[in-house]
């Protein structure tokens, strides 16, 4: 597939993958990794974090000739033109104490737009890729779009957040949120990795994630995985999503319109503030 940029999809998306599997043995070994730049609270950076998204970016900036914007050296603006958006090990914290839900995410950004996501999580050795027109890859094979679900009958995985916290959405209304989706939802999943739980949700293994964080890194690899398999990705306020959303809600059609009325009685217009 060819986007109106004249970029070549599934060319890109080959390339890239064949990078992202020539890191995951160092991702791998790295494992246990401790703090190397300490961001905040319990926010921090491993050097595998560093090292791996200097080796990944120039890797794709050689032969692709698009620039990277990654989560710890920044790169150029996000919004104009083709972008690669990285973050060399989503779930930082899960991946210091050894959980193997994280994982290496990279998207394609065109002027904003979500156009080619990959998620490699390679301590559960599944990688997950896709693009816009679809479909969705798992290991490499395409998948077909989950089948037809009701929240009711699926899991929904919710962002982290300490309810004592304020900001654009404040942990005491997360809270709301989630108490409400206990009663609506079969379960309810926090696994600390925004990549997982929007991969999970494009592969049919989840029914719906909700991430309250406005990073590129970390969300625009997921929206692509998630509309390349016929689901829908848009922010807290249902509108589509793009490089400059304040969030990101994740499901498939029927699933997601009841999962935004949840949002709507709870949130209301609180979720558009900034």
């Amino acid at each position: 597939m060819t986007t109106p940029s004249g970029r070549d999809l599934p060319s890109l998306l080959e390339v890239a993958g064949s990078i992202l599997d020539g890191v995951s043995a160092e991702f791998v070994t790295g494992l246990g990794a401790p703090s190397a730049v300490a961001k905040g609270g319990t926010d921090f950076a491993t050097q595998v974090d560093l090292d791996l998204e200097q080796r990944i970016r120039r890797e794709l900036t050689e032969r692709t000739g698009i620039a990277v914007h990654g989560e710890e050296f920044g790169g150029p603006p996000v919004t104009d033109g083709a972008i690669w958006v990285l973050d060399p090990v989503d779930g930082t914290y899960n991946y210091s104490t050894g959980m193997p839900l994280t994982g290496i995410l990279l998207g394609l950004l065109i002027d904003g737009e979500a156009t080619l996501g990959l998620t490699w999580l390679p301590l559960t050795g599944t990688r997950y890729a896709g693009h816009v027109g679809g479909p969705l890859y798992c290991n490499g094979v395409p998948t077909g779009p989950p089948p037809a679900s009701a929240l009711a009958q699926t899991a929904v995985a919710f962002g982290p957040f300490n309810v004592s916290h304020g900001g654009r959405y404040p942990g005491a209304r997360r809270a709301q949120l989630l108490e409400a989706l206990s009663v609506r939802a079969a379960r309810l999943r926090m696994t600390g990795s925004t990549g997982v739980d929007m991969a999970y949700v494009a592969a049919g293994i989840f029914g719906a994630a909700i991430a309250f964080g406005a990073h590129a890194w970390d969300n625009a690899a997921g929206a692509a995985l998630v509309r390349a398999a016929g689901g829908v990705a848009t922010d807290l306020a249902g509108n589509p999503w793009t490089v400059t959303s304040p969030s990101l809600v994740t499901a498939m059609p029927d699933v997601h319109r009841e999962l935004m009325a949840v949002i709507d009685e709870v949130v209301g217009d609180e979720r558009t503030s900034r």
